[in-house]
């Protein structure tokens, strides 16, 4: 009878443990899903600045430009 209680609690622990261990690993998923995204978005944010950066030379260039003539 002890052996079967001591079984029985074994199990219940171990169960426990697979819980814990899987909703760790789904954390830890979501967490770089999460980050993945957070890299996609500061490197559009970036392009996007670069682009702008751009336009603002181009356009200064043109000013400097018509203002020589």
């Amino acid at each position: 009878m002890k052996a079967l209680l001591t079984a029985l609690m074994l199990a219940s622990l171990a169960a426990c443990g697979v819980e814990t261990a899987t909703t760790a690993a789904t954390v830890a998923e979501m967490k770089r899903r999460e980050m993945e995204q957070a890299k996609k978005n500061m490197d559009m944010a970036k392009q996007k600045i670069e682009q702008a950066t751009q336009l603002q030379m181009q356009r200064a260039g043109q000013t400097e430009e018509k203002s020589k003539d």
